[in-house]
């Protein structure tokens, strides 16, 4: 069961709108159809909010110390409310996936990601749950900076958003811990294309019948 969604991204309105705040999105999503006030906690380095549902208590948060820095707020509000990694699902951008889609994983290397290497690092652990939201690559090694702190196109960020809808509709799953439920819903690609609708043979002129 997850106890605490963390959303990463960096803060300020200069990024709010970046790939690399993918995962902030993800988490102000949540946090309006759940009618949950983010409030920014000084404890916890991060604006957090805080509710019940179906008699489950748990945590939305939002680091505000930079990407690099995230670790310090997970680790500062799991170690307080005493939620284990294995609780604990961090929704971040993913190059290695277009954007439309998304996928959930638990556990392993955090692939270069400065905020997943500062939670693992801060957390002792590599034992949490990650959304991976499919932000695309620019191609080449040296311009990946500059494409997570660049806004998506108008296309992209539409995929975006739809896939992050989707995602949540596996919230009810995550809640419960059921965790294959909410894979398979997740790992849904983006709808494919309608087909292009068939049209009828041109009729053939014929004789007519003497």
């Amino acid at each position: 069961m997850i106890k605490l969604f963390v959303g990463l991204g960096n803060p300020g309105p200069d990024y709010q709108a970046t790939r690399h705040n993918a995962g902030f999105w993800f988490v102000d999503e949540l946090a309006r159809q759940l009618r949950v006030p983010m409030q920014l906690e000084r404890g916890y380095f991060g604006l957090m909010g805080r509710t019940t549902v179906d008699g489950h208590t748990l945590w939305l948060l939002e680091p505000q110390t930079f990407m690099n820095k995230s670790g310090q707020s997970v680790a500062a509000l799991a170690r307080f409310f005493k939620i284990e990694p294995q609780e604990i699902l961090v929704a971040h951008d993913e190059l290695d996936l277009p954007p439309g889609e998304a996928k959930l994983k638990r556990g392993g290397s955090h692939a270069g990601h400065n905020g997943l290497r500062d939670i693992h690092g801060q957390l002792g652990s590599d034992d949490y749950w990650r959304l991976r939201i499919g932000v695309g690559h620019p191609g080449h090694k040296a311009e990946v900076v500059n494409w997570v702190l660049k806004k998506p196109s108008a296309d992209d960020r539409t995929a975006i958003d739809v896939t992050i809808e989707r995602s949540l509709k596996a919230f009810p799953d995550l809640l419960h811990g059921r965790m294959d439920k909410a894979t398979a819903l997740i790992h849904t690609s983006k709808p494919p294309r309608p087909k292009p609708e068939r049209k009828p043979p041109p009729a053939v002129d014929t004789p007519p019948s003497s």
